[in-house]
């Protein structure tokens, strides 16, 4: 049993996966930051200052005068402030990830290499460029 424990954690798919969920969860605290520390304070003060977490229902009628104040007096509330934060600052993360992945994207597209081989035109073999016969129909080639 421990072999086989010992085969399945070897395997290359499983430490890809722990890497990258490794990668990824240090990539969340980094979007994370970013969004909390740079992008939202400006949003906040273009919106007013406006802070939705102290939005709250009332469920146990003793109207509180806050959140913090209706949670230490353990009243029944809704609290839909807090999660209306959280769907701003996910859609936030959503455009962040989204952007960053579009311009690491443009950057493979960039970095991608002239091509290397062309095809025959007779056979559609895959042939270097400088080749002047074909290694799979032994035609001529022209050359350019």
């Amino acid at each position: 049993m421990l072999k086989e424990f010992r085969d399945f954690i070897a395997r290359g798919n499983v430490v890809d996966l722990a890497v990258a969920v490794i990668i990824g969860a240090a990539f969340g605290k980094i979007i994370t930051a970013l969004v909390e520390g740079i992008i939202m304070p400006p949003i906040g003060l273009l919106l007013g200052k406006v802070d939705f977490a102290n939005l709250f229902i009332d469920l146990s009628g003793t109207r509180p005068a806050s959140l913090d104040a209706a949670k230490k007096a353990g009243a029944a509330v809704i609290a839909y402030g807090a999660f209306l934060n959280d769907v701003i600052a996910f859609l936030i993360i959503a455009v962040v990830v989204f952007l960053i992945v579009k311009s690491v994207n443009r950057l493979k597209k960039e970095e991608d290499a002239a091509p290397t081989t062309k095809d025959c035109p007779h056979c559609l073999t895959a042939i270097p460029l400088a080749a002047t016969r074909c290694s799979g129909c032994c035609a001529e080639l022209k050359t350019a």
